[in-house]
This record gives structure tokens, sequence and C-alpha cells, in this order.
């Protein structure tokens, strides 16, 4: 593998700094014979999307060819880490790829029948089924399990939760056994306490955040991943629910305070990351997206950012370009932090130590 050298404005700290990268790996110690791909500008550690489904296309599963397009797509943008958010297909494969995104699998989403979207989710037909059935996913996956928090109760006409608070403690403790932690999706307020109290890691879309269930992650560090790109789809959603207006009035009213919601979670210290929903509806290579969406509810831009790369890399267990750090990294040739648009324009892409793009 041939030695890199870069010289750029490194963030976050915004030094300016030559690096090295030799064997995938940063070094901030000269290599002999570096052959220099970047020179000024700025490089910040490779972008992260921390809610991701490589796998899922409009329809439905695709095939593997069609996952990688997704990737690539993905990584074409800068995002170099995924946290698949639950995919219906293997994608093992596409970890031994060394030109597409590193994957962090959560496996299948875990739901109830005709409580999710279809063919997407392990339909389990009692919720005492939960902890073995996650105790199953977390050996599957990458440390992460995904449970679908709440969904349309066709019985009741709304939103409503799938499992009992039992059954999430047990649930969420097998899963904390086996050395993972678990997401959840949720749209509405009334799965949230059960979710929080039973130790539930992350939050996704988070909508229905109150001031209570607001403070309760402020206080035990959970996770949200708003995926704000995604809540912009709530109009459609509240508009096809001809049937169930209950429904349609509850989604509208969630999409009109959410970015009052992710404000408040941001002021109250509640840890947000950068995730975009790709698959299905939303098509992949789009994180800037999101990126720009945290900062409008009231990130600064530089946390924006983090939240989108080295931030949400330490939370997933990956460092910024330190020594001996992986060569997972982005150039650009301005300042993202005076203008996020920056971002949508990478120079150099070099992904475990090898050019790109």
């Amino acid at each position: 593998m041939t030695a890199l050298h870069l010289r750029a404005v490194v963030l976050p700290g915004a030094e300016h700094r030559d690096v090295w990268i030799t064997g995938g790996r940063i070094s901030l110690e000269p290599v002999p014979d570096a052959t220099t791909v970047f020179d000024g500008g700025y490089v910040l550690p490779g972008l992260v999307d921390a809610h991701c489904h490589v796998g899922i296309g409009p329809q439905g599963p695709v095939d593997l060819d069609e996952a990688a397009v997704q990737a690539e797509a993905d990584r074409d943008a800068g995002t170099l880490l995924i946290r698949d958010c639950g995919a219906p297909i293997d994608t093992r494969p596409l970890q031994e790829r060394e030109d597409l995104p590193r994957i962090i699998r959560a496996g299948k989403h875990l739901a109830r029948p005709k409580r999710y979207i279809p063919y997407l989710a392990d339909q389990l037909e009692h919720e005492e089924q939960l902890p073995a059935a996650v105790a199953e996913q977390a050996e599957y996956g990458d440390g992460w399990v995904k449970l679908v928090g709440d969904w349309i109760d066709r019985s009741v006409g709304d939103l409503a939760p799938l499992w009992s608070d039992d059954v999430l403690a047990e649930a969420i403790a097998a899963a904390h056994a086996r050395g993972a932690r678990v997401t959840a999706h949720v749209f509405g307020e009334d799965a949230l306490p059960g979710l929080l109290a039973a130790g539930i890691d992350c939050i996704e879309h988070g909508t229905g955040l109150t001031d209570e269930t607001v403070a309760m992650m402020a206080e035990r560090g959970t996770a949200l991943v708003p995926t704000l790109v995604n809540i912009e789809n709530f109009p459609s959603f509240a508009s096809a629910a001809v049937k169930y207006p209950d429904y349609a009035a509850h989604m509208t009213a969630l999409y009109e305070r959410g970015d009052r919601t992710v404000a408040k979670a941001i002021e109250a210290g509640v840890p947000v990351y950068a995730g975009t929903d790709a698959g299905g509806g939303i098509a992949h290579g789009v994180l800037v997206d999101e990126v720009q969406a945290l900062h409008r509810v009231g990130m600064s831009t530089e946390q924006a950012i983090g939240a989108a790369s080295w931030s949400a890399r330490e939370w997933l267990g990956w460092s910024d370009l330190r020594h001996g750090a992986a060569a997972d990294l982005v150039c650009y040739d301005d300042d993202p932090r005076k203008d996020l648009n920056a971002l949508r324009n990478p120079r150099r892409i070099v992904l475990r130590g090898r050019v790109v793009g």
C-alpha cells in the first residue's frame, strides 16, 4: 500500500499540519517517500451516517449489487462510516469490500405482526419472544439491535407502543449482557417512557419527545438520531392515512413541532447525531442535508459537522485523525465551518488508507 501525505487544516481543532498515511493508519510522524494527495484546504475525519439502511429500496429489500450502489452513493458524498439501522438482507459481504464505507450492522428490525413495514422486520407473534430475539440479533449484528418502538395500531387508529415495559427491560438487559446496544424507531410520545426506563441506548426520530422524556434522555446520556430529512415526509404520511384521521392529525402535529422538539433536546444536552434514514423513501448520499437541518434547529456549524464526523465516530467507537487512527478522511477546498455547503464538494476521499475519490 502506497504511503500518502496531506497538508491541511485538520478538524476538529483547526490545526494546520502535515498528516501521513501508512498501512491504513494515520501517522503524525513523517513517512519517507509518501505521495502528496492533498495540499491546502481542510480535512475531516470520515463522515458518519448514524441511521442508514443499505439494503432497502423503495420497494423493499434489494440484492447485494444494488446495496453496493447505495453504499457507493454514500461514500462519494463523504460518508465513510454507516450505522446500519436495520436491514432485511445480509450485508456482511459488503463489509469485505475495501472501497465501500465501513458498516456497523444492527441486524433485522424487531416488530409485531402488522406493526411495521412489510418484509423489513422479524415479526414476533408474542411479545414474550422479544428478549430471545434481541439476544439472537445481538449475536448476529455488530453491537447494535433495532426495535420498532411504536407504529400505527389499526385497532385504535393511531400510533401505539409495541412492547410492554417489563418485556423491554428484559430484552434490553439481554442485549447489554452480550455487549450490544439497543435503539428504537419511535415517532410518538407513549412508547418513550418505557424504552428509556428500560435503559435503551438511542432513540431514532424522537418526534414525540416531551420535556419530561428529554430530561430523562439528558440525565441518562441516551442518544438521539432525529433523521430530520425523513421527518419532512410526515405530511405525506398523514395525507395518505385517510382511513385513520387520528393518526393523520397526530403525524401532522408531530411534524409541526419537530424542529422545536429537536432543539429542546440539543439545548438540554442530549447527545444528537446525524442520520438520514436513507433507504426506502430517502435517497442515499444526502447526509449534508441532515447536517444543515441540525444547524437549522440550533446546532452551531461546528457542532453539526461533529454530529456527522468526529463526535459520531467517537460515539460508535471510532477515533478522529489522531496518530494511529484508521485513515478514513475527507478533504475540502473550503472551510465547512463557514459554509456547510462546502461539505457537498469533497476534493479527496481516503478510505482505509486508499484514495477512493
